[in-house]
């Protein structure tokens, strides 16, 4: 299955997570539910930006989602991360998810959106992120 022109044809970011779509999470047509592809996002998103940060942190906003492609049971979706900008106590990121379909030998760029995280510390607020934490 071949990728169409405006689409990029390699990950921009680091592969955060791999994950294989099963039949519990599609809907009544059969394919993967929006809802558990932006979860799997989020998921990879908050383990790098915690990374970044060295600390807990939580998703601000989501915004630019694109669904591209749906996304079938038996697909194995690898979600990437790129970090866009870390600030006083935000991290933006790109998360980009790619399907690899059964019997192919390439990923297809299925979904794409950028979310932002805040870290935050024991209680719940804001926390600023440590300088040396933002150097990648």
């Amino acid at each position: 299955m071949s990728q169409s022109p405006d689409l990029p044809t390699t990950p921009k970011g680091e592969l955060a997570i791999r994950v294989l779509a099963m039949p519990a999470d599609t809907n009544a047509n059969g394919d993967i539910f929006g809802g558990w592809l932006l979860g799997q996002m989020d998921m990879a998103g908050e383990i790098t930006v915690s990374k970044v940060s060295k600390s807990r942190c939580v998703t601000v906003a989501v915004d630019a989602m694109s669904f591209r492609k749906p996304v079938y049971v038996g697909d194995v979706v690898g979600i990437y991360v790129d970090v866009l900008r870390v600030g006083n106590t935000s991290v933006a990121v790109s998360i980009e998810a790619w399907a690899l379909r059964r019997n192919e030998t390439e990923s297809i760029l299925v979904t794409q959106g950028k979310f932002t995280y805040v870290a935050i510390d024991d209680a719940g607020s804001p926390r600023v992120i440590a300088k040396q934490a933002s150097a990648q």
